[in-house]
């Protein structure tokens, strides 16, 4: 193990926790740090670049991480001139790690589909013209981009515009939404848990169900119905229809950050994703 004075996210560990050691931890991204007090309890430390994230994701600890009691990080601290925040290490591993096909897997499913129907349950607010107004937008933007980086041809515009269209008109019910739920964003071990707070605000509701539904589901359908089952409640035709306009906006937004990152993952997951929509 070792230390770097130097780091703004050990600095705020040491500040509040005392002496801390780094824990290598090749699963982590690069902004964040896994450290351990003289007492062997687990913290991470996370600095980002954004101001926006940092306050976002701030504000959803404070305001929601409570709904979420045993199956949330807790925020130990904070430094704003260096947006750095210290929490809580939630034990297990990555979902990622279950095999595909096993019965873990589907577990693992049922169980982020229990967890994630009980904050909207606690969050949700009747259906409302606003949150699609506002998506419509934002998904209008992303095509402007993809056109103007020569990303889609015209019959893609066209498509990607028919969902925003959709959108615009769309009455959804809102609830307080992770927005990156996936299982990269899982832990599995004693009891289920979530990570990755940043994106987290108040949106369409079965929003969240977009990156599972085009980067999971689509090849294991029985995945979509272990979560269904935890979720507690189905999705109706209307809803499975607005799951593909959500799907329009993973798709415009993988491919425009993809190009911009020069990630071709990225790029290829919003390939992808265009081309299962109808």
């Amino acid at each position: 193990m070792t230390t770097v004075t130097g780091d703004p996210r050990i600095r705020l560990a040491r500040a509040l926790l005392g002496a801390v050691e780094i824990v290598p931890d090749p699963l982590l991204p690069p902004r964040v740090v896994r450290v351990v007090d003289i007492g062997g309890r687990h913290f991470v430390a996370k600095q980002h670049d954004k101001h926006a994230r940092y306050v976002s994701e701030l504000h959803a600890y404070r305001t929601w991480g409570s709904l979420l009691y045993g199956h949330a990080p807790e925020l130990v601290g904070r430094h704003d001139a260096t947006r750095t925040l210290l929490l809580t290490a939630l034990a297990g591993d990555r979902a990622e790690t279950a095999a595909p096909g096993s019965p873990e897997e589907e577990l693992v499913h049922h169980e982020a589909g229990r967890v994630l129907g009980k904050l909207h349950r606690d969050t949700s607010m009747p259906q409302s013209g606003a949150i699609g107004a506002v998506l419509a937008q934002r998904l209008q933007i992303w095509i402007e981009r993809a056109v103007h980086d020569d990303l889609i041809d015209t019959t893609e515009q066209n498509l990607l515009s028919r969902h925003a269209a959709v959108l615009n008109s769309s009455l959804t019910e809102s609830a307080v939404c992770h927005l990156d739920y996936q299982p990269r964003n899982w832990l599995i071990g004693d009891a289920f848990g979530i990570c990755d707070f940043e994106h987290m605000r108040r949106d369409a509701r079965i929003r969240d169900f977009a990156r599972l539904q085009f980067r999971r589901w689509q090849t294991a359908p029985h995945l979509r119905t272990a979560f269904l089952h935890g979720y507690g409640r189905p999705l109706n035709d209307t809803e499975l229809r607005l799951l593909e306009s959500f799907g329009a906006i993973e798709a415009a937004t993988a491919l425009v950050k993809g190009h911009k990152e020069n990630d071709l993952t990225l790029s290829a997951q919003g390939r992808t994703v265009l081309s299962q929509l109808s």
